[in-house]
């Protein structure tokens, strides 16, 4: 049964009908369709055509894409403008234009630049009829190669926006949208390599091989020259580490040895709930992702387990979602299942055999040290929790201290910044920021334009003294309300100069929760209205 797009129909409504049409349609541009409080609120008003329409993106290139993706298109074609062709004006008249200019007195030199237009346009008519005309000499059924090599003939090079105009006009002219796709492969075949899009295209693929190529041997190079390293009691480290309570690779195969007997029991009982279990893998291979193949591949030149495990391992992730989503739960469902379910159960063999004892031959004990302080971010997966590891414990808050800070930098447990980057950083962040510290005193404005102004001779005083009157008890009564405890945000909406602003006060406290100030964070939420609202 052939899939038919009704271009009448909502973004919204064809979406839930083709689900494949997300990926299609932010290929072409359309990228808020990935969105889904997009895709649920203005999707439900937007139409293909409108939308096309408001971002500028030609009906041909969407008419294209959907043919070649295998739909037939129903409804109506809107006539839209291609980026770069101009706008059509029709034959005749481009003719009369023609025809007054060359009948007409001489003119004035302003009057005579402007008149090259019509001529202009004229000859953009010509090459377009004589693009339709290899269109239509191909809808009649003459061979391929002979229009092929009149084309090259005529034309050195074309636009794909004249292409595309040719048949948008074909289409104006009643040709019906199906036989446009029925020719589709064929205009391919025709202009294949002529448009001047395409040979810059491969001007840059070509360009791009050779960059992979000399990246290539240079991370060959890069790889040679780090020590070698002796992996011949690999296993026998890896095994060492794994028996230390609370190591990270303790933590690992933990979750390994609870990962395999899940699928055991899957295979004996597979319920949804079970199934739904199984997919806190995706927390098991996220700390794989961000832990341990990027300091392999950076620190120490082994790039085998990021260039595949990884991959693998987002497959595995991916696969097992969209099974999830699934409403028809037969025979091919159960096959797909079956089917990533052993990839899983082949990745536990390969990260205790192949991963493990690399990391383990590979990692300094610091680094043990800064991967055990950070798995602590992660939730729990299959159950099993993080221990303590005791050796670690006593080096986590040095570890948590950049190795390496520049004289008069600031450091912090996150890194650590010059002052110039740390100030164009937090002028940089979307709103307009003021810290008040414990005692109340306005320490800390951003800079630049601001709605809500802040003076300079204002750093240093009481934040009350900042407020009118009426405003300042309800000012005491939010910091206060911070102070002991009682509350950590207060969000206030409100309308200035006619726009929405969103204006939170949030308190700042330090690890043990201790009352450090108030910070004010100003937004500016028009951007959200013209993003949802259209």
């Amino acid at each position: 049964m052939a899939k038919k797009i009704d271009l009448n129909k909502t973004v919204y409504e064809l979406v839930n009908e083709y689900p494949e049409l997300v990926d299609i349609m932010a290929g072409l541009g359309f990228t808020e369709i990935t969105k889904k409080p997009v895709l649920n609120s203005v999707g439900k008003m937007m139409t293909i055509p409108k939308g096309a329409k408001m971002k500028g993106i030609s009906m041909m290139d969407v008419v294209t894409a959907f043919i070649s993706n295998g739909f037939e298109l129903v409804g109506e074609m809107p006539a839209v403008a291609f980026p770069g062709a101009g706008a059509e004006k029709p034959a005749a008249a481009s003719a009369a234009s023609a025809e007054k200019s060359v009948n007409e007195e001489p003119v004035e030199v302003e009057e005579a630049a402007s008149s090259t237009q019509p001529v202009a346009d004229n000859k953009e008519a010509e090459r377009r009829t004589l693009l339709k005309s290899y269109l239509e000499r191909l809808r009649d059924g003459e061979d391929l190669e002979t229009v092929r090599a009149d084309f090259v003939e005529n034309f050195s090079g074309v636009d794909a926006s004249e292409i595309m105009a040719a048949e948008q006009e074909m289409m104006k002219e009643g040709t019906p949208i199906t036989e446009v796709q029925r020719l589709c492969d064929i205009h391919s075949a025709l202009f294949h390599g002529a448009t001047r899009e395409e040979k810059i295209a491969n001007a840059e693929k070509a360009v791009q091989e050779e960059m992979i190529r000399k990246r290539a041997q240079e991370e060959l190079a890069h790889r040679d020259s780090y020590p070698k390293k002796d992996y011949s009691d690999k296993n026998q480290k890896a095994a060492a580490l794994e028996a230390v309570k609370g190591h990270p690779l303790y933590t690992f195969t933990k979750e390994n040895d609870a990962l395999a007997a899940l699928l055991e029991e899957y295979k004996e009982n597979g319920t949804d709930e079970l199934f739904q279990t199984l997919r806190q893998i995706s927390i098991h291979y996220a700390k794989k992702g961000d832990l341990l193949y990027p300091l392999l591949k950076v620190k120490y030149g082994i790039t085998g387990p990021s260039d595949v495990m990884w991959t693998v391992d987002d497959e595995i992730r991916d696969e097992m979602g969209d099974l999830e989503k699934e409403t028809q739960r037969g025979d091919e469902w159960k096959q797909r299942v079956e089917a990533v379910l052993k990839r899983a159960d082949e990745m536990i063999y390969k990260e205790q055999n192949i991963l493990f004892p690399i990391c383990a031959v590979n990692f300094t004990e610091e680094e043990w040290y800064g991967i055990y302080r950070d798995s602590k971010d992660y939730a729990d997966s299959f159950g099993v929790k993080n221990e303590t590891w005791d050796e670690a414990e006593d080096h986590v808050t040095a570890a948590a201290a950049p190795a390496k800070a520049g004289a008069g930098e600031v450091v912090m447990p996150g890194g650590h910044m010059t002052v110039e980057q740390l100030t164009a950083l937090l002028n940089t962040i979307p709103g307009e920021i003021t810290f008040v510290d414990a005692d109340d005193i306005n320490r800390f404005f951003d800079e630049g334009p601001k709605v809500f102004k802040r003076p300079g001779m204002a750093i240093d005083r009481k934040v009350f003294s900042c407020h009118p009157p009426k405003v300042e008890p309800l000012v005491r009564s939010i910091i206060d309300g911070f102070r002991n405890g009682t509350s950590d945000v207060v969000p206030v909406w409100m309308e200035k100069g006619g726009r929405t602003m969103l204006v939170r006060y949030m308190a700042v406290r330090d690890r043990d929760g201790k009352y450090l100030g108030t910070l004010e964070f100003v937004e500016d939420m028009e951007f959200a209205k013209e993003h949802f609202l259209g």
